[in-house]
């Protein structure tokens, strides 16, 4: 029998292997505002890895029910420890990612810390762009979460889950907002400091993993749902930061890293740098 200490051990070791296998964007060029880069956006090596997790989606589709049935077991739902912290791990992916996210550009503004504005503004917009991508596919969708029925995991109905939260199961938007948040964490700091990712990958994709468990402890999704949220999310902030530091005069970068309020002779004004500071080494 699956119990949740297995499912929890299951998911940290999936997001160690992703953490070695991710190591956050090692072949993409470096370009700090010297030149655009010529490396596609899009990989073989990203086809391969988002093949590997609609592979994992697909071979979880049959254990779907099996997954949630033992995790809604009395032994496990009786386990206040494990309610308060899934409630706890919950909130921080949503709203929490993006009031953090917001938060480390606000102040990195403010304070001139380029760096911690860099990682604000690139990680909420992997979030954003992830949550416009997955709307769309719950929607479309039409998953019933597995609270209406543990034993209907393949209840899926065009169009469905448009105005209905009760049929918008798949994918995971909170496993999204915190794999989001975790390659983008992930990508950004091996630009800084490459030696860092063997620390900072799993424990950024450990916690994201813990999001999604959450999410199939609390009977809001399937374990196919986080998986697929777990695919959107990496790919959103490894694609943002990839195009955000190959693209480095980009509108958004030059709106909202190289825009600043200055003194004039008639009080003050806005002015915009021709190379953001995040992109200067």
């Amino acid at each position: 029998m699956l119990d949740t200490s297995k499912s929890l051990r299951a998911l940290l070791l999936a997001s160690a292997l992703l953490a070695a296998a991710l190591p956050a964007q090692q072949t993409a060029p470096d370009t700090t505002g010297v030149k655009r880069s010529t490396e596609p956006l899009f990989t073989s090596r990203d086809a391969w890895i988002a093949g590997g997790f609609v592979v994992t989606t697909v071979l979880l589709f049959p254990l779907d029910k099996h997954i949630a049935q033992n995790l809604q077991d009395q032994h496990n739902q009786s386990n206040r420890f494990f309610h308060h912290q899934a409630t706890n791990v919950r909130l921080i992916a949503q709203p929490g990612a993006l009031i953090i996210g917001g938060s480390m550009y606000a102040v990195g503004r403010l304070a001139h810390v380029e760096r911690m504005a860099d990682l604000g503004l690139h990680g909420t917009e992997a979030i954003i762009v992830g949550t416009i991508v997955t709307g769309a596919i719950k929607g479309t969708a039409g998953r019933a979460r597995p609270f209406l029925g543990t034993d209907k995991p393949h209840d899926f109905k065009l169009g469905r889950g448009f105005g209905n939260g009760d049929y918008s199961s798949f994918p995971s938007g909170h496993t999204l907002a915190g794999f989001a948040a975790a390659s983008a964490v992930t990508s950004e700091t091996h630009r800084w400091w490459p030696s860092s990712t063997w620390y900072i990958a799993p424990v950024m994709y450990g916690g994201a993993s813990l999001i999604g468990l959450s999410r199939m402890y609390n009977n809001k999704h399937w374990a196919s749902d986080v998986a697929m949220g777990a695919l959107i999310g990496t790919f959103s902030g490894r694609k943002v930061v990839q195009y955000h530091h190959s693209h480095p005069h980009n509108r958004i970068d030059r709106w909202l890293l190289g825009a600043s309020i200055v003194p004039t002779d008639n009080g003050w004004a806005l002015a915009f740098s021709a190379t953001p500071p995040s992109v200067i080494r």
